[in-house]
């Protein structure tokens, strides 16, 4: 391919970024983001199969290392940080960098918390500046990843880019030099995993994978500290990543314009619902149109949502009578089904019996999926969202971007309300919640980010 040193360009960023040199924004970014990535792994205790994962986890690395999420259960870094990944993902409710299609803080957070935790136990507290910093520059690594292709999305990019974000975040906490970032890249492309294909049966797995790469980041660094060289071109040689997992397209002119000039992690994008990213453009649209029309769910006799290809690729999909929790989330006009349904889109809408809701699925048979002409293979918007009416009436509404977008964000009122609730759906007291909140808010003044994982443990 090649590319010039994309390793090295990464490998630097990790050596030599100090709390300092993050701007405000980015700082209060990545503070806002902290808290929704630990809001919703707290909500992800009503996620399927987490008693099965939490009980794998222990057996496949037992230890007193870090804590799950969960239940405060103390396990191996490694094993806490695939429980915690899985805890953030399975609901479908995290954050997303759209240019890159990935959901870095998944993967990233999970490492990161698991590798302090081993840290602090070690005798080595490490302090939220420095947590703050590993945060970002780890962020502007999984979604620079991400930017640099032109590619289709053909692997699940939230755990393969995840991944190497992770493992860039790790080194920059632990000091490493730009040659050991190296290393610990290339080990961690020998642990690289995550196919689409649990994307589009709706499967578990598709969580789980964010946890095998975030546990892979924790391990790739430990060979890297122990000495052992790892591959140098990870990423831009013959057999690397963009060459194995993205078909050879790679932009690195967009990785030098960017890297340590545009901090990626204010270009985040929150989940104002727990579903698919690509599914919410259909909510608000109809929300827009039924609050500017004055119609009701009962007066709609088809919505169709003209998309571009990635998402009628990844969420167009039909609808089934008893979906999968993961299958539904990822189901545009299920999605749709329950907004109309419904009147809002919320955790237990994707959970047990509501699954199979009559009214959800009458609503959502009338939803039509349509591809528009949008080349950009990566695109999630603009979205054409169109109504029409019992009474013959149609109306539509163009998005530019969808609300959740940087550029049509939630207002911090909103990310502490989705926040709260999110601790509600996990069973988390007012009072909890607010001292996990107030942690967050000042989060670079913390001496030992252990704090903040004990503050997440259920009380009682």
């Amino acid at each position: 391919m090649n590319a010039p040193d994309i390793e090295g360009a990464f490998a630097l960023h990790a050596a030599r970024t100090r709390f300092a040199d993050i701007p405000p924004l980015a700082v209060a970014k990545a503070k806002t983001f902290l808290l929704d990535t630990l809001g919703v792994g707290l909500a992800g205790r009503a996620g399927a199969d987490l008693e099965a994962v939490s009980r794998l986890a222990a057996r496949w690395g037992p230890g007193d290392e870090a804590t799950s999420w969960r239940d405060g259960a103390r396990l191996s870094a490694g094993s806490a940080a695939i429980v915690n990944a899985y805890l953030i993902h399975c609901l479908e409710f995290d954050c997303v960098h759209e240019g890159a299609v990935v959901h870095p803080m998944a993967t990233l957070v999970s490492a990161l918390f698991a590798w302090a935790e081993r840290e602090a136990t070690e005798g080595r507290p490490v302090d939220g500046a420095r947590f703050l910093a590993a945060l970002a520059v780890g962020v502007d690594v999984a979604a620079l990843i991400g930017v640099a292709t032109d590619s289709p999305v053909r692997f699940f990019r939230p755990a393969t880019a995840g991944g190497f974000g992770a493992v860039a975040a790790i080194a920059n906490l632990a000091g490493f030099d730009a040659e050991t970032t190296r290393s610990a890249l290339g080990h961690m492309y020998g642990q690289t995993s995550g196919t689409l294909q649990p994307h589009l049966e709706g499967s578990p797995l598709l969580g789980l994978q964010i946890g095998f790469n975030a546990r892979g980041a924790i391990c790739a660094a430990d060979l890297a500290a122990a000495g052992m060289p790892g591959p140098r071109e990870a990423l831009s040689g013959r057999y690397g990543y963009f060459a194995l997992m993205e078909g050879g397209s790679c932009r690195p002119e967009r990785i030098a314009e960017r890297l340590g000039r545009e901090w990626q992690v204010a270009r985040l994008a929150h989940k104002p619902y727990p579903s698919g990213r690509l599914t919410h453009g259909v909510v608000h649209g109809l929300r827009a149109l039924m609050a500017a029309h004055g119609f009701t769910a009962e007066d709609v006799a088809e919505v169709v949502a003209t998309v571009p290809p990635l998402v009628l690729r990844l969420v167009g999909r039909p609808l089934r009578p008893r979906p999968a929790a993961n299958y539904a989330k990822l189901c545009l006009p299920f999605v749709a089904g329950v907004y109309l349904a419904k009147g809002r889109c919320d955790v237990p809408d994707f959970l047990g019996a509501a699954l199979a809701d009559p009214e959800v699925h009458r609503h959502a048979a009338k939803v039509r999926v349509v591809q528009d002409d949008n080349p950009d293979e990566n695109a999630l918007s603009p979205q054409r969202i169109a109504v029409r009416l019992s009474c013959g009436a149609r109306h539509e509404v163009l998005l530019p971007v969808v609300y959740g977008h940087p550029d049509a964000p939630l207002s911090e009122a909103e990310n502490e309300e989705k926040f709260l609730r999110c601790c509600a759906h996990a069973g988390i007291g007012r009072q909890q919640a607010e001292a996990i909140r107030d942690l967050v808010a000042r989060a670079e003044r913390v001496p030992d980010v252990s704090a903040i994982v004990r503050a997440l443990v259920p009380r009682g």
